[in-house]
């Protein structure tokens, strides 16, 4: 199991349990080839765990869910990820709290601690705020796709996979990172590649980084709520693997 710093949060942690089968040329259709391993899905209907009682807590957490604290700071995972399949349920204030656009149901769910899905309450067309500022935008470079957005008060779900960027030994970036966002069942990101990590009203470049980063969630003063988050670490690509 994984523990959030900083929040009684428990996130189940589901390796792929086997190494990655290595990349060679395989003929199409070749009944050698090892099969998918097989999972258990969880169940949409279950109910969230109960922190365990040694989990500190800076954020409120009540009945199987946790809620932003203004000015506690965001929370991280202990554990470090770089490819992953990364499942969040959230929740928007109702009544609603801000001003509106960003002051308005605002957090972010931030892959690797530097790759951010925003979290927005955007429902219907009763928040105007920048595209790539919405809610499931991949902050400040792509909005998403269409807008599936539940009401305040109604728990939504982010099914993110995320590619990690690759560095070479010299620090310079070989490939982007990507990222495919489902919000609320339905397709918003479609493997999209980053220019680099997230900013406020700017597009830096990549810098080199470790393979496996903290999953963290923002603080940005609004009592948004949480639960139900898992990851599921991923096996790299067969296109990133060395050739047998």
């Amino acid at each position: 199991m994984q523990r959030f710093v900083g929040a009684a949060l428990v996130v189940g942690v589901c390796a792929t349990g086997a190494a990655a089968q290595m990349a060679k040329d395989w003929a199409i259709h070749d009944e050698t080839r090892p099969m998918a391993k097989v999972v258990v899905p969880g169940s949409a209907s279950a109910t969230p765990a109960t922190p365990p009682s040694d989990a500190p807590a800076k954020w409120k957490v009540a009945d199987g869910y946790m809620e932003v604290v203004a000015g506690t700071g965001g929370i991280h995972t202990e554990q470090g990820f770089g490819d992953a399949q990364v499942h969040v349920e959230w929740m928007a204030p109702d009544p609603p709290v801000g001003k509106g656009g960003q002051d308005r149901g605002n957090s972010g769910v931030f892959l690797m601690g530097k790759y951010e899905v925003q979290v927005l309450d955007t429902y219907g067309t009763t928040n105007k705020t920048y595209a790539d500022g919405q809610a499931a935008a991949l902050y400040g470079q792509y909005p998403p796709l269409v807008n599936p957005a539940r009401p305040p008060g109604q728990w939504q779900t982010y099914d993110i996979v995320f590619r990690a960027p690759r560095f070479d030994a010299a620090g310079k970036a070989l490939s982007p990172a990507r990222v495919t966002v489902l919000f609320n069942g339905v397709l918003v990101q479609d493997n999209r590649e980053l220019s680099g990590p997230t900013a406020h009203q700017a597009r830096p470049p990549y810098a080199a980084h470790p393979d496996k980063l903290p999953l963290g969630l923002q603080d940005h003063s609004h009592p948004v709520r949480f639960r139900n988050i898992w990851v599921r670490e991923l096996p790299p690509e067969e296109s990133q693997l060395p050739r047998s």
